[in-house]
């Protein structure tokens, strides 16, 4: 009968630590964070993707008119990834609609939508328009990355802006499933704009 009941405690301190692991997810933060720490519990480690495993982008410089955007303002977007040619050097800003609220300045805080689409692959990797925006404080000093803390500046309320952001302004290392560098492509809506 002791055995039993060993056995049956035993158990349920495994289902107990099961369903707690299992509540733990990698996708708490989209990839527009920087390495802050999280409660999360990291997946098993497979060898890490080096930049040798991207395919090497060919021919000449991507136009800025090559990346298509479509859907109407306040709707989820959708990009166009460009084949055949390879992103230029440095982050490419282009207003696709221009807001005519608050304008954000270093410092602002405001409430984000985005779509984020990898060059490599030309895959969408994430969106909150599934959920709600993204809240982003102290902009150009703002825990995300450098491609937002630069690529943001000057957006107005009500506007959607296209970021072609270099590895060296995203995720150099990798992130998650983003791999040592990639070229990442935003599309962001500035849903609420407040002065900093």
């Amino acid at each position: 009968m002791r055995t039993v009941g060993r056995t049956a405690l035993a158990l349920a301190s495994l289902l107990s630590a099961g369903l707690a692991l299992t509540a733990c997810t990698a996708g708490d933060r989209p990839s527009t964070l920087t390495n802050t720490p999280s409660a999360t519990v990291p997946a098993p480690e497979e060898a890490a993707p080096t930049e040798a495993e991207l395919p090497e982008p060919s021919g000449p410089p991507c136009e800025d008119s090559q990346y298509q955007v479509t859907g109407a303002p306040g709707e989820e977007p959708s990009i166009t990834v460009p084949t055949g040619c390879t992103p230029k050097d440095g982050l490419l800003v282009k207003d696709i609609t221009e807001g005519s609220g608050a304008e954000i300045q270093p410092g602002s805080t405001a409430s984000i939508n985005y779509v984020l689409a990898t060059f490599s692959d030309q895959q969408t990797r994430e969106s909150s328009w599934g959920s709600q925006p993204f809240e982003v404080t102290d902009i150009g000093q703002a825990r995300v990355i450098q491609g937002w803390n630069q690529g943001l500046i000057g957006l107005k309320e009500g506007g959607r802006r296209l970021l072609v952001v270099p590895p060296a302004l995203g995720y150099p290392n990798g992130s998650g499933d983003i791999q040592p560098g990639e070229t990442l492509i935003f599309v962001v809506d500035a849903v609420a704009v407040q002065a900093g």
